[in-house]
């Protein structure tokens, strides 16, 4: 398939800026697999279609404060700096800008968000293919330890922040109220509309709820490049699967009772699992760079709740082939349910309304 082919014009106001006062208050499109038709609901309506015994499973994953800044030790240029992935203590791979600048041995100054230098020094010790930069730090036992004092949310590009406060309450709002484990340098955002009064109400509903890790990397949001979809190569992200959940997914499926995942990140744990056990569910930890895209076969999920998703993006590949299992023409079916989407102004991207597909 062309990678052309799922672009799509999207109003720049319809991206949405800041999250919604609650977090529920969000809208919901329900698009409905077997009809094409879509429902235009508020996100607390969500309940009315789950049914008990359904089983949602949710990525927990914990966005970390992953951009700092500094300036060269040498000359006083400013650098920005996004951590990416921990090799180990006080060891990263991150992307910094200007990367010209940042070659092998500059020696960077950490500063707080005041501007105040501390003494907490990178070292760039090495490069890569895609232009990352390796980072040795000095001056604290782990930097990951004061990233909260440090460090700044890894809004996406398209949220433009000018005022400290709003940057104060994205620390809050660009997390999900069930974020446990720490690692993620983007938000599972689908994820973010859920309360802990909503959670609650599911609950009572005895409707399962599950959780599973995937440490969100940028790559997930990267728009192919490549002419066809098929080039495309995925960056790797970190995954762990709970004894718990594996449990209950496996019982969930041998009972013929439905599993939604919450998030494209939830459904890529779940099926780079199930692919690698018969279309089971094992507990473990790995890595994946699993690429779904039209036409694809799911061995567990029933239903996806996700947001909507960039133009080019694996994600929008992800839940195209999402809308018709095993067929090519879902693309045509999410962007008949984008194109209505926009005509009825929902909020798009990382802050922007969510998205029911059963």
């Amino acid at each position: 398939m062309r990678t052309a082919d799922f672009d799509y014009d999207l109003p720049s106001d319809l991206i949405a800026q800041r999250p919604t006062p609650q977090r529920d208050q969000s809208r919901l499109l329900v698009l409905h697999r077997d009809t094409d038709e879509v429902d235009h609901r508020q996100f607390h309506a969500l309940l009315d279609y789950l049914r008990a015994g359904d089983l949602l499973v949710m990525n927990d994953s914990r966005v970390i404060p992953a951009r700092l800044r500094g300036l060269n030790a040498s000359t006083g240029g400013a650098f920005e700096l996004l951590l990416l992935e921990e090799i180990a203590t006080n060891d990263w791979w991150a992307m910094l800008k200007p990367g010209r600048r940042a070659r092998v041995g500059t020696q960077i100054e950490i500063r707080n968000p005041k501007s105040e230098i501390r003494n907490l020094t990178a070292t760039v010790i090495e490069t890569n293919a895609e232009g990352h930069r390796r980072l040795r730090f000095a001056g604290t036992r782990d930097i990951l330890g004061v990233l909260d004092e440090l460090g700044e949310v890894p809004l996406p590009p398209y949220i433009h922040r000018h005022d400290a406060d709003e940057l104060a309450q994205d620390k809050d709002r660009y997390q999900t109220v069930f974020a446990d484990a720490t690692g993620s340098v983007a938000a599972p955002t689908a994820g973010l509309h859920f309360t802990k009064k909503l959670l609650d109400e599911i609950r009572e509903r005895e409707i399962q709820i599950q959780f599973v890790t995937l440490h969100v990397g940028l790559g997930t949001f990267a728009p192919v490049k490549t002419e066809t979809v098929e080039e495309h190569r995925m960056h790797e992200e970190r995954f762990e699967v709970g004894e718990a959940a594996a449990r209950a997914v496996n019982e969930a499926k041998a009972a013929g009772r439905r599993i939604v995942a919450v998030g494209t990140t939830s459904l890529r744990v779940l099926e780079t699992v199930a692919r690698q056990n018969a279309g089971r569910l094992a507990a473990g930890r790995g890595r994946t760079k699993i690429f779904i895209h039209p036409p694809s076969d799911f061995r567990i999920a029933d239903g996806l709740l996700t947001n909507f998703h960039l133009p080019r993006s694996t994600l929008l590949m992800l839940v195209s082939a999402f809308a018709t299992p095993g067929e090519t023409r879902g693309r045509e079916v999410i962007l008949s349910a984008y194109a209505e989407a926009i005509r009825a102004r929902y909020r798009f991207f990382s802050y922007g309304d969510a998205m029911l597909i059963l």
